[in-house]
């Protein structure tokens, strides 16, 4: 099992050292592009966190009254962490140090602020749950049967119910768990191969389900047999499963969000041609677009929609070791690089404010730090 391992919690870790030594030796040592200009006009990037090696498996969510909220795991201690500046200034806060704990956060608010964070608990291999939905922080096993719990992804629904998508690692399944019945109860969504990879999940104005994940098929020792992007969801009632993608080795870091009409969006990277892609059932036929091909880039995808129903996203520019992001805001998509401030852009998390800003959390892995990107005033 610990030999199954090292394929994914290591991924990162192996691109970002592979990459800030390919970049050190190419580029005379300096690590990631040697663009000190700042970020672009109108962007403003701050560093949260830089109390020891920060930052890992970052996810952001924005409160009520616009204030960022950020789930992060604590290399050095092993923890999870997070951080807030809904006080006014910013503060950060270890939730739970019970062994190595906070791999793969993921992050959302009720509808009364409250903060409820899903994430992997690797002493114990164990799905876990974080909330101080009752006023104190309180943490939860949810799924405890076998390697379970990697991967996840955490969604509210408008009762305030709580739904997570993981991956079942000694079954190689999609996995779901949900207290909306008034318990916490698991199911299995998809058990056909290697799949569960990268998921991500959101609800629909009817509070269905809808997840985004990799498929694997089998993994061997020359990486996995198909590699395709993957959609699950059970807004007819059933589940249903769908390959949305499979040209070439497709669905790596998928992000998946929903628009105003129910209509699903999704990011990932197409690692066969390393491109960002995007994937909707928009226009009533499921599409897939690339939307930037220059480099090596798509890694650490996270998406989110506006008010319009347009596209943003934010991911990692592995060639330079940029954060980027991209939009289709103006009509038209456009590529920006963000933060070229070293090796930069990892772990990557997007969402938008009321007044349609962006709010970008995301790991400086040359200086182990959380950082935080925004196009909004910063007061």
């Amino acid at each position: 099992m610990e030999s199954r391992r090292v394929p994914y919690l290591l991924m990162g870790l192996i691109f970002a050292i592979g990459l800030a030594i390919f970049l050190a030796t190419c580029k005379g040592g300096g690590g990631g592009d040697d663009d000190d200009s700042g970020p672009p006009p109108g962007w403003t990037i701050q560093t949260i966190d830089s109390a020891g090696d920060e930052g890992w498996y970052t996810s952001i969510a924005l409160d009520s009254n616009n204030k960022v909220h950020i789930s992060y795991y604590d290399w050095d201690n092993e923890d999870l962490k997070y951080a807030a500046d809904s006080s006014g200034t910013w503060q950060a806060f270890t939730i739970d140090s019970a062994g190595d704990v906070g791999y793969d956060t993921s992050i959302a608010l009720d509808s009364n602020d409250k903060v409820h964070i899903s994430y992997f608990d690797f002493t114990n291999s164990v799905l876990k749950y974080a909330t101080n939905s009752l006023g104190t922080w309180q943490t939860f096993t949810i799924d405890s049967t076998g390697w379970v719990g990697e991967y996840t992804s955490i969604a509210l629904d408008s009762n305030n119910k709580v739904h997570i998508s993981y991956y079942d690692w000694d079954n190689e399944d999609l996995k779901y768990a949900t207290n909306s019945s008034g318990s916490w109860q698991t199911f299995t969504i998809d058990s056909a191969g290697d799949v569960g990879w990268y998921t991500s999940i959101a609800l629909d104005s009817n509070n269905k389900v809808h997840i985004s994940y990799y498929d694997c098929g089998e993994l061997t020792d020359n990486g996995c047999t198909k590699g395709d992007l993957k959609y699950a969801t059970n807004k007819t009632g059933a589940w249903h499963t769908f390959t949305l993608d499979s040209a070439g080795d497709v669905g790596w870091w998928t992000s998946i969000a929903l628009d105003s009409d129910d209509r699903v969006h999704i990011s990932y990277q197409d690692y066969t041609n390393a491109d960002l892609k995007y994937a909707t059932n928009s226009s009533g036929n499921w599409q897939t677009f690339t939307i930037d091909s220059e480099g090596d880039v798509g890694w650490w995808t996270s998406i989110a929609l506006d008010s319009n129903n347009r596209v943003h996203i934010s991911y990692s520019n592995g060639t330079n070791a940029d954060l980027k992001y991209a939009t289709n805001s103006s009509g038209n998509w456009q590529t920006f690089t963000i933060d070229s401030t070293g090796v930069v852009g990892v772990w990557t998390s997007i969402a938008l404010d009321s007044n349609n800003r962006v709010h970008i959390s995301y790991q400086d892995y040359t200086n182990a730090d959380l950082k935080y990107a925004t196009n909004a005033e910063v007061e």
